[in-house]
């Protein structure tokens, strides 16, 4: 079950930077953006799983040496990621939008400055 969810999110990181690379639209590019954002969140929390593990909530009388629990850290990051995602996603449409009102188009063929 655990390698599949590195697989799947090996594949979501390559889907993204192969649709950033090779598409022109704008719209498309963020939405790569978007998809390798989700693959890197899929990742972190796959790292960060522990089979059997519990949740570190405990009071002091629980504590017993056979326990283990789960490092609530990779949990933190993805939130976090999550919500800087949603602010960068938010932030590049609003980009493209503006794009579009200068230039007419989103395709990065056609908007001179965007060409390297």
């Amino acid at each position: 079950m655990i390698l599949f969810n590195y697989v799947a999110s090996f594949f979501l990181i390559v889907l993204g930077f192969y649709t950033i690379v090779t598409k022109y639209n704008l719209v498309k590019t963020v939405i790569g953006l978007s998809i390798a954002d989700y693959g890197v969140n899929l990742l972190i929390i796959s790292i960060g799983f522990n089979p059997g593990g519990t949740a570190p909530i405990f009071t002091p009388g629980e504590i017993d040496p056979s326990a283990f629990f789960v490092d609530p850290i990779p949990q933190a990051l993805t939130l976090t990621s999550i919500v800087i995602g949603a602010c960068v996603t938010a932030m590049s449409l609003a980009l493209v939008m503006k794009i579009h009102e200068q230039y007419g188009t989103i395709d990065t063929r056609e908007v001179r400055r965007l060409r390297g």
